[in-house]
């Protein structure tokens, strides 16, 4: 047997685990390139600086009982035949839901449709009113 496949037998168990640490390490690297989900303090950055526009993907009487001030909302369904999107697509949009779920599924339907900026809030509503940023409930 050669030295290089010896080797390779010998250490498969550390070869692996240093293969998944790598991986490990370098997945939230990834996941921020990708732009598919942000903090809630990155999409007020990015609301504030780059006027990006927020739309709540949730069905009427979730975004009734509870959604973010400024927030469209376009429930997902809707998403792909509304006119309530920006024409704009080079600006930023940032996708709300109660849990942040469908505005991650969202979030790819947008980008097919040209909007290449688009994101999703981590924990949607519910982090973002965590955040203690400014909601609005149904009274």
């Amino acid at each position: 047997m050669q030295p290089l496949q010896q080797f390779l037998i010998d250490n498969a168990l550390l070869i692996a685990m240093a293969l998944a640490s790598g991986t490990l390490l370098a997945w939230p690297v990834l996941q921020r390139r990708s732009g598919a989900q942000v903090g809630t303090a990155a999409a007020v950055q990015l609301i504030n600086r780059e006027k990006a526009v927020l739309v709540d993907v949730g069905e009427p009487n979730e975004f009734d009982a509870l959604h973010a001030n400024n927030a469209r909302n376009i429930p997902f369904g809707q998403l792909q035949a509304s006119k309530d999107l920006p024409t704009n697509k080079a600006l930023p949009v940032v996708l709300l839901c109660p849990t942040g779920a469908r505005a991650g599924r969202a979030v790819g339907q947008l980008k097919k449709l040209g909007y290449e900026r688009a994101c999703a809030v981590a924990g949607g509503t519910k982090a973002w009113a965590e955040a203690s940023l400014p909601v609005q409930r149904k009274a």
